[in-house]
């Protein structure tokens, strides 16, 4: 897990490069919460998990609110959550998560970078074997918190036991089934933890070796697709 936890990190430090877009992304993400379960944070736990990775990456408190007014109006568009995935350049697998509008424009936008780096677009579903789909939950450590009992609790909510702990934030992350988000971060808040980050992410199984010269395409490929504002977070298998 702590080959995960590294890929993940810089997984996202590389996504939320540029802050407008990391904020157009989010904006998109509160929409789909806003319309799904209401604009009440307290009464949407899908909402307040949203609202946790907006502070994390220091979205200021007016573009939050903006967001979730704007997600109540009549006129907002209806996103979808889109995933598309293939293969790129050196055989290195893709997924690519999108939040849309209108999918002729996204698959259009995908399947144009896939083609210009002489990737392949597959069908949905076609690389899920190379991918662990996970919920993410990053939460602060209280004093004297047993890890080793907190885990043993957390396994009858879905969660994994392993975790990994950044000494440097006092944060723990741990990791646990999809299906069973909602159930983990309301325990998390019924023990009274500061939930700080609640996402889902797809953790290669199977790294792919590359050399330097491959490894430059592959990131340009990367950064082409995050260029797309439909784009919420692009993964690949390379090491």
């Amino acid at each position: 897990m702590g080959r995960a936890f590294e890929y993940r990190k810089a997984a996202k430090m590389k996504r939320w490069g540029h802050m407008a877009r990391t904020f157009t992304k989010i904006g998109k993400q509160i929409a789909i919460a806003v319309k799904a379960g209401g604009p009440e944070p307290e009464n949407n736990p899908t909402l307040r998990a949203i609202i946790a990775n907006a502070k994390r990456e220091n979205m200021p408190k007016d573009n939050i609110e903006r967001a979730i007014k704007n997600a109540m109006g009549k006129d907002q568009s209806e996103y979808k959550v889109v995933t598309y995935e293939g293969y790129g350049p050196h055989g290195v697998a893709i997924f690519v998560d999108t939040l849309t509008d209108n999918t002729t424009r996204t698959v259009g936008d995908v399947r144009s970078v896939f083609n210009k780096f002489n990737g392949n677009l597959g069908t949905s579903g076609s690389l899920s074997f190379l991918f662990d789909h996970k919920s993410v939950f990053t939460f602060k450590k209280k004093d004297g918190l047993e890890m080793d009992e907190l885990i043993l609790d957390l396994i009858d909510y879905g969660v994994e036991d392993e975790f990994d702990e950044d000494e440097e934030t006092n944060e723990i992350t741990i990791y646990g089934a999809p299906t069973s988000f909602g159930e983990i971060q309301k325990h998390l808040e019924a023990e009274g933890f500061e939930v700080t980050g609640a996402e889902f992410t797809y953790i290669p199984n199977d790294l792919k070796e590359v050399s330097d010269e491959e490894r430059e395409t592959i990131e340009k490929m990367v950064e082409r697709l995050e260029d797309f504002d439909d784009v919420q977070t692009v993964y690949t298998n390379m090491k």
